[in-house]
C-alpha cells in the first residue's frame, strides 16, 4: 500500500526555520520523483521542490527558491523540505506527493500519482 505521511510543521517566528518530512511507504525513492507543495485555502497550490528518483537532481520554484532544501534518505525512504527564513507568507499547509512524471512537471495539473494528508505551517511572533 502506497503511503506519504509528512510531518514537521508547526509554528515558527518569522526568520525562523522548519524540517519537513515526507515518510514514504509501499515504493522506494528509486522508483518516483517526490515534490513539495504548499496551499492555503485563498491560493492555489504551489508547486516548490522536487527531488528526482534516478540521480536526486533538485528543483526549486519560485517562493521555494534560494530559501528551502530539499533532501532525501532513500535508506529511511524520507525526503526533507528544509524551511529557512520562514515569512508570514510561508504560512499554509505544505504536501508531498510522488510521480514518475519529471520534476520539471510539478506545476502541472495532474502531477501526483499519490498525495500525503499535509502538514500545517503557521509563521507568527
Amino acid at each position: 500500500q502506497v503511503q506519504l505521511v509528512e510531518s514537521g510543521g508547526g509554528l515558527a517566528q518569522p526568520g525562523g526555520s522548519l524540517r519537513l518530512s515526507c515518510a514514504v511507504s509501499g515504493f522506494t525513492l528509486d522508483e518516483y520523483n517526490i515534490g513539495w507543495f504548499r496551499q492555503t485555502p485563498e491560493t492555489e497550490r504551489e508547486g516548490l521542490s522536487c527531488i528526482s528518483r534516478r540521480d536526486s537532481k533538485t528543483t526549486y520554484f519560485g517562493s521555494a527558491e534560494g530559501r528551502f532544501l530539499i533532501s532525501k534518505d532513500s535508506d529511511k525512504n524520507v525526503v526533507y523540505l528544509q524551511l529557512n527564513d520562514l515569512k508570514p507568507d510561508d504560512a499554509a499547509t505544505y504536501s508531498c506527493a510522488a510521480d514518475q512524471k519529471e520534476c520539471d512537471g510539478i506545476w502541472d495539473w495532474n502531477w501526483g500519482n499519490y498525495w500525503g494528508q499535509g502538514t500545517q505551517v503557521t509563521v507568527s511572533s
